[in-house]
Parts: structure tokens; sequence; C-alpha cells
């Protein structure tokens, strides 16, 4: 009979609210979240004096030295490169390219690359590089 009267006058911490403002969060986090999509390959990107953050980007396409394509983890043909930024604006019309050409590729490959990008409907596109004196 003691422990109920003793349990009745402890404090209660109420954590409703508390509960509310984390799923508020995770509501917040949820829609505000930008998924980029990996190329699947490491690649020794060149250097510049005049690169810039572009956060925008959301469609990776890589370019090895040895003309192999890159996208979404997977090795593409050229042939392909249009199909899959297609498939990638209509998930999302505001996307923008990014290129990331290793620096031993062709520039024919890069060239090539941009124009199936620009095909596809992108219009916006970077080419990757790292600062120099980064390394």
């Amino acid at each position: 009979m003691a422990r109920r009267h003793a349990s009745k006058d402890e404090p209660e911490i109420n954590i409703t609210p508390m509960l509310d403002i984390v799923f508020i969060m995770l509501i917040f986090f949820i829609v505000t979240t930008s998924f980029i999509r990996e190329t699947g390959i490491e690649v020794e990107k060149p250097t510049a004096l005049t690169t810039e953050p572009r956060p925008q980007g959301n469609v990776l396409i890589a370019i090895r030295n040895n003309d192999e394509i890159w996208m979404n983890r997977k090795q593409i043909e050229l042939s392909e490169v249009r199909i899959e930024v297609e498939r990638a604006r209509a998930e999302n019309p505001e996307s923008s390219a990014v290129l990331i050409a290793d620096r031993g590729a062709r520039t024919g490959m890069l060239v090539e690359v941009m124009d199936q990008v620009q095909a596809g409907g992108i219009n916006r596109i970077s080419i990757s590089a790292d600062p120099q004196g980064v390394r």
C-alpha cells in the first residue's frame, strides 16, 4: 500500500512535445535531402586554379582514361548516356550534370559525353576538377 502512494507523488515528464519536435525534424530532413548518385569508380581528376564548388549537380558521369563511362555505379556505353540522362531528368527536371573525367581521358570522349548529356535534355553541365595545391 505504501508503494502506491509513493508513485502517485512522483513528478512525471511529458515527452509528447519532444516527440512532436523529433517528427517535425525528421520530416524536414526527408523533404530537404537531395540524393547524389555516385559514379562507382575513383577517377584521378585534373587540377585547376579556378575551381568552385557546385553542390547542385546530381547526375554524375565518370570517364576513365581508357574511355570507359560510368554512371550510377555501372559501366555504360556512349550510346546509353542519353537514355540514362533522360531517365535521371524525368526523376528530377531541375537536374544538372557533372562530368568527372580522368586526367588521362581523351578530350574527344569528354566532348562526345557532353553532347549526349545535352541531347538527353540537361544543359547545365560542369566538369569536375580538384583545386591546385590540394593534393
